[in-house]
């Protein structure tokens, strides 16, 4: 992809106009190279749009980049679409991901970028063949400026203002740009360090849209003083639900001890129920069902079965290092038989075992999660096209909007489905 000259490389226009080819009437800029934003940039410059994209970082798509473990979540397998968590009408956000369906999403990336995906049948996720997410990222801006975008690295946006005729592009160091639509994909405040500073929730709530509070989701949560800090690095699968005077989530999957606390899948998928509950000045109840096994299978693993230990039926359950504090949790004698163990002290063990409290008192934050929750509220946007109802020429997608998903490619669904939404939104009519 071309590049324009740093901002600091001396004053200049902060997106002269670019592309391939003859100028068109409707002059584009994308804010924000992420999914979203590249998404749109791709949509809108084959729509035929004079288009360019701005990025204060100086490649893009960071978050691309370390997603998945560096093997970039491409695409959940399949799509439950009440999985999605908002504040808004949960029938726009429908209409938002139907608009772009999972098997043409996927055919987009195989066809179109020529970046096969595979299945990663435990987890029920797709991950491009080489696993490898600059893959993907570099994939996504090679044909985003084969269809004639500009890329504009290091280049900070401040502000977005309403002109006469179109909108104006205030960037740090250099001369606005003016233009007749703007694409706003600048991500929210969910892992700082890859670029994302809010700027764009900013400037779309002084332009007066309603914004929904946001807060860090899909984030570890800790705990002060750390219960199970001994257990750091086990891991073992469970199935977590959070319960406030408000909400309620339940998640089954992946399940780490931290030295601070709690991460892994289930652990994030449930999360945002826990900070808005801290948020609210509430409190959250986390219960984990440390064990897949149903409840009789449970109760017949406790009966007495010879000279066998609880410690050594507990064992069978879980990982041993967590059988251990489990039972002294529940204030139990490991040495003791089966046989002994009396019927109070067996039901207190299921009750840990299958509707154990898990301790918390914080989260990580921003600085660890996953998405930015809350945002623009959905009924401020034309669902087909991503258009603000406040500001004409004006379009929305990815983190910026009051939407988020759980761990495994649905976040990156949505970026895809709102960004192309917007592209061909914004392209001339």
């Amino acid at each position: 992809m071309r590049h324009e000259p740093d901002v600091a490389s001396g004053a200049r226009r902060c997106g002269r106009s670019g592309g391939r080819g003859p100028a068109v009437s409707r002059r584009v800029a994308v804010i924000g190279a992420g999914a979203a934003g590249t998404m749109a940039a791709i949509f809108a410059a084959e729509s035929g749009a004079e288009t360019v994209l701005l990025e204060r970082t100086r490649d893009g798509g960071r978050k691309i980049l370390i997603s998945g473990g560096g093997r970039c979540n491409v695409l959940p397998a399949r799509v439950d679409e009440t999985r999605f968590v908002t504040d808004s009408s949960p029938n726009t956000l429908r209409k938002i991901v139907r608009a772009w369906p999972l098997a043409e999403q996927i055919a987009f990336f195989e066809r179109e970028l020529g970046i096969p995906l595979v299945e990663e049948t435990e987890s029920v996720k797709l991950f491009p063949a080489s696993h490898r997410a600059r893959d993907v990222r570099d994939g996504l801006l090679a044909y985003a400026a084969r269809a004639g975008t500009v890329l504009h690295a290091n280049t900070t946006v401040t502000d977005v203002t309403p002109g006469e005729t179109g909108w104006r592009v205030h960037c740090d160091g250099a001369e606005p740009l003016d233009v007749d639509a703007v694409v706003v994909a600048t991500g929210g405040l969910s892992v700082p360090n890859t670029g994302s500073d809010g700027t764009g929730l900013r400037v779309l709530e002084r332009l007066g849209h309603t914004m929904h509070p946001t807060y860090a989701a899909l984030t570890p949560l800790t705990a002060e003083p750390a219960p199970f800090a001994a257990l750091a690095g086990v891991s073992l699968p469970v199935t977590l639900t959070a319960r406030s005077d408000a909400r309620e989530a339940t998640a089954s999957g992946g399940f780490l001890f931290t030295h601070h606390g709690y991460s892994g899948p289930s652990v994030l998928d449930v999360s945002h129920v826990a900070v808005r509950a801290r948020a609210d000045a509430s409190s959250a109840r986390v219960s984990v069902r440390w064990t897949a096994l149903g409840d009789e299978d449970v109760e017949s693993a406790l009966r007495p079965h010879g000279t066998r230990t609880v410690l050594g039926a507990v064992r069978s359950l879980v990982p041993d290092r967590l059988a251990s504090r489990l039972l002294e949790q529940a204030s139990i004698d490991p040495t003791r038989s089966l046989a002994e163990l009396p019927r109070e002290e067996r039901r207190r063990l299921l009750d840990v075992l299958l509707r154990g409290a898990l301790p918390w008192t914080g989260d990580e934050g921003y600085r660890k999660a996953e998405v930015t929750g809350g945002g623009v509220s959905l009924s401020e946007i034309d669902p087909r096209t991503m258009e603000s109802r406040r500001h004409p020429g004006l379009f929305l997608c990815g983190e910026v909007l009051d939407a988020f998903g759980p761990i495994g490619g649905y976040n990156f669904l949505w970026a895809w489905a709102t960004g192309r939404a917007a592209g061909r939104g914004v392209a001339p009519r």
